[in-house]
C-alpha cells in the first residue's frame, strides 16, 4: 500500500522588495494530506487550478521532496530510499512530451527499460506483454510520429508500465482525446487496475471519468483535504433531498391553485408548461402525497422519473459554497 502521512510543502519565495533588499515569503501549498492507495484500486485526486492537487501528485510521485510528513510505498520510505521506491512507482502524463518521436515504440520501450537496468530478454518479453496489454503490437515497429493522438497516449501507458510499476500516477491521461478514444483509454485504465493489480492514482477535470473510474476520491481545496470517500459514500451525505421529474399527459395544464396545493407540503416545484414536466424537489419523500393531489385535479401522469444528483453537482455546490 502507499500512504502518504500529514505530508505538507512549503515553498521560500524571495520578493524583491527594493535594489537592494528582498523579502522571504513561505507559501503552504499543502497543509497536511494524509492519502492512501491499495494495489488493484484507482484513486482520484481532485481538485480546482492552484489547490494544491499537482504538488501532492509530485510529492506521492517522488518528484518532489515533502517539507514535512512521510510517503511510504509497501514500507519502504520514498524520501530517504528514493531509489528503491522509484522502482515500484511511474508517472504517466497526457501530454505528448517523454516518447522520441523519431523512433519506433519498441525502441522507446527499449531505451526507457534500459534506465531501469532490466535485463535485454527479460525486457524483450516484457514490451510484447506491455504492446498487448494497449492493443498496439501491431504498430510496434513504426515509427511514433506517424502515430495518431491516441495512438501516442497508449504508447505512453505502455511507457509508465515498463518497469512493471506496483503504483502508477496518471496525470490528465484523456487530455485532447475524442470520446472515442477517451474511452478506449479509460478501458485500459481500468484493465491495468483490475487485470495487472496495480495501484493507481488519477488526476483529471472530467468528472465524468472520476465517477467512471475511481474507487475512492479525495478533494483538496487550499492544500488540504476537504472531502474524500467513495462516489457512493459522498453522493448518500449530500444528496439528502428528493427530486422526481414527472411527465404529465397534455390533456390538461397545471393550474396555479394545484402547485400551490403542491408547495404547502414544502414541496419545490419546477413547471415548465410547454413540455409538460413537472419537477419537484424535497427534504423528504412527498411523491405519494403529490400523486395524491394530481390525480384528485384530475392531472394525468405518464411516466416518473427519480432524479439523482451526480458528482459533478456535488463538487459545485462544494465550490460555490466555499466561493460565497
Amino acid at each position: 500500500m502507499l500512504i502518504a502521512n500529514d505530508i505538507k510543502k512549503t515553498y521560500i519565495i524571495k520578493e524583491r522588495k527594493s535594489l537592494w533588499s528582498r523579502h522571504i515569503k513561505h507559501i503552504e501549498a499543502v497543509k497536511g494530506i494524509n492519502i492512501k492507495v491499495e494495489k488493484g484500486k484507482i484513486i482520484g485526486i481532485i481538485g480546482l487550478n492552484g489547490a494544491g492537487k499537482t504538488t501532492t501528485i509530485k510529492m506521492l510521485s517522488s518528484l518532489l521532496t515533502p517539507t514535512a510528513g512521510e510517503i511510504l510505498i509497501d514500507g519502504i520510505d520514498v524520501v530517504t530510499n528514493y531509489m528503491i521506491a522509484k522502482k515500484h512507482i511511474n508517472l504517466i502524463s497526457g501530454s505528448e512530451r517523454g516518447l522520441y518521436w523519431r523512433l519506433t515504440a519498441r525502441e522507446n520501450l527499449k531505451y526507457f527499460g534500459s534506465l531501469y537496468h532490466i535485463p535485454a530478454n527479460e525486457l524483450d518479453n516484457r514490451i510484447d506483454k506491455i504492446l498487448d496489454i494497449v492493443d498496439m503490437k501491431e504498430f510496434a515497429d513504426i515509427a511514433i510520429e506517424k502515430y495518431s493522438k491516441g495512438m501516442k497516449q497508449r504508447i505512453q501507458i505502455a511507457r509508465g508500465l515498463i518497469n512493471n510499476p506496483d503504483y502508477v500516477f496518471l496525470d490528465e491521461p484523456t487530455l485532447g482525446l475524442d470520446i472515442v478514444r477517451a474511452s478506449e483509454m479509460r478501458k485500459y485504465i481500468k484493465k491495468i487496475s483490475v487485470v495487472e493489480n496495480k495501484g493507481i492514482v488519477l488526476t483529471t477535470h472530467y468528472i465524468h471519468e472520476i465517477e467512471e473510474l475511481c474507487d475512492y476520491i479525495y478533494l483538496i481545496d487550499k492544500g488540504t483535504v476537504v472531502l474524500e470517500g467513495s462516489i457512493d459514500e459522498i453522493k448518500k451525505y449530500y444528496d439528502k433531498t428528493f427530486s422526481y421529474e414527472l411527465q404529465l399527459t397534455s390533456e390538461k395544464q397545471l393550474e396555479k391553485r394545484t402547485i400551490h396545493k403542491i408547495e404547502v407540503l414544502k414541496v419545490k416545484v419546477d413547471y415548465d408548461s410547454k413540455n409538460m414536466l413537472l419537477k419537484i424537489t424535497s427534504n423528504e419523500n412527498r411523491l405519494s402525497e403529490v400523486l395524491a393531489i394530481l390525480l384528485s385535479d384530475e392531472i394525468g401522469i405518464d411516466d416518473i422519473k427519480s432524479l439523482k444528483m451526480n458528482l459533478e453537482d456535488i463538487l459545485l455546490r462544494i465550490y460555490c459554497k466555499d466561493l460565497g
